[in-house]
């Protein structure tokens, strides 16, 4: 468990960092703040909450199913960030989180959405986009996303989707991870017309770069969560 003082000095910094980030993009340019909190402590949200913090998100449908149910009483917006294997998609309808960030394939879109018509639910998400071009990262290529976008708006009437997420690049070059973020903020543009409202993009490392590429919605864990700097 991290001390109150500690945590109130860290989002204290991160609110700062994206202040500053937002007002040089347009005083109009609003950014949400999405506390990731896979390797903290239950007791840390509880703290983050009494500070002000209202969105978390897990990355794990088991975690995300255990810190939901232990927190209900506090009113938390809660968003699924990882990847989502196929055999836990009832157990994520079940929880009703706020947005899922991570649909990755059509594939994925159309198991979602049978399972949500079954359940006679909807649900609101993000599709992500491999705007890196890394192996190691999940998510439809920049090149499709935007015909991949439009076809699950056709044919997953269960699925709200709100536009965009990706992961920056992997790399110390910060040219690079600029490039990344700026491929997935023009596939935004482009599907705006389409309803997206949403360009999740950033974390610790990167968030200000992303607000500056155009991210509206930034996902920071090790961040609020480090003891000291």
């Amino acid at each position: 468990m991290i001390d109150k003082e500690i945590l109130r000095r860290n989002l204290d910094e991160v609110i700062w960092g994206i202040e500053e980030a937002r007002l040089r993009v347009s005083e109009h340019h609003i950014v949400k703040l999405v506390t990731v909190g896979k390797y903290t402590d239950i007791e840390n949200i509880e703290t983050l909450y009494s500070l002000g913090q209202r969105a978390f998100g897990e990355n794990q449908v088991q975690q995300l199913e255990s810190r939901v149910d232990k927190l209900e009483a506090l009113p938390l917006e809660w968003h699924f960030i990882g990847t989502l294997q196929k055999n836990k998609i009832n157990k994520l309808i079940d929880i009703k989180p706020s947005l899922m960030q991570s649909i990755d394939s059509l594939e994925l879109a159309m198991a979602l959405d049978k399972k949500l018509s079954a359940k006679d639910t909807t649900m609101s998400c993000l599709l992500q986009i491999n705007s890196a071009n890394e192996d190691t990262k999940s998510g439809v290529q920049p090149q499709e996303a935007v015909d991949i976008y439009q076809e699950i708006v056709e044919r997953c009437p269960n699925i709200h989707l709100k536009g965009l997420m990706s992961i920056g690049a992997y790399t110390d070059d910060r040219s690079v991870v600029k490039d990344s973020f700026e491929t997935t903020h023009k596939i935004y543009e482009s599907l705006q017309k389409d309803g997206a409202t949403i360009c999740s993009m950033g974390m610790s490392g990167d968030y200000e770069l992303a607000i500056a590429c155009g991210s509206n919605l930034v996902r920071v864990g090790s961040a609020l969560f480090g003891q000291s700097k």
